[in-house]
């Protein structure tokens, strides 16, 4: 053989390992790319179900407050609007790096949050509420679901802030570029709410 011709052999020879190995990163890259993401839907879907959770819990204790004849309707009220406003403001796995549409439901959630922190407190002052077994259940319950979307909400952060460091770091940001990932949005506590509403009595 000639000189020449191995020379060429060797030349090919190295651009296709070359280009195999490209291919290898590429699409290791991507792949992992699109496990983190799923990472971020599935611990999404996780803050979504303990959210409807406290959502279907609110008219049971709505009702229950309505039945003492003197509390405040004002207070309730208040609850059922923000119950309201929360059913309005829909957000699914697709929208989680559209900063407005995240950051519309995260102010309906804390609304509701709010407001149900405020009926908790009002129930203070009615001793026959807070003998009530019925209101007791809804209360546990809702200090339970409480407590479980404050770790579901730490758990997405988690997701999102390894997905969104992966999609940055060089070279890799280059295939997340390539391929269209956008970098997911967070969950920020407003003032005081990085702790569940007090329903201790």
């Amino acid at each position: 053989m000639k000189k020449g011709t191995i020379i060429l052999l060797v030349v090919l020879g190295v651009i296709v390992i070359g280009a195999f190995s490209i291919y290898g990163w590429y699409k290791n890259t991507y792949n992992g790319f699109v496990s983190m993401e799923e990472g971020v839907k599935s611990s999404w879907s996780q803050v979504e179900n303990q959210y409807q959770r406290r959502f279907d819990l609110i008219p049971n204790l709505v009702n229950t407050v309505k039945g003492v004849a003197d509390f405040e309707k004002e207070t309730y009220t208040a609850v059922t609007e923000a119950r309201a406003k929360v059913g309005q403001v829909n957000i699914n796995a697709n929208d989680l790096g559209d900063a407005q549409k995240f950051q519309q439901f995260q102010e309906a959630q804390s609304g509701l949050s709010s407001s149900l922190s405020r009926l908790l407190v009002a129930v203070e002052n009615y001793p026959q509420l807070k003998a009530n077994e019925n209101f007791l259940q809804l209360q546990a319950q809702l200090e339970g679901t409480e407590n479980r979307i404050s770790v579901e909400r730490r758990r997405f952060n988690e997701s999102v802030q390894s997905f969104n460091t992966a999609i940055k770091l060089f070279p890799a940001s280059i295939i997340a570029n390539i391929s269209g990932f956008t970098a997911k949005q967070y969950f920020e506590s407003s003032e005081g709410a990085e702790q569940a509403p007090k329903v201790e009595f």
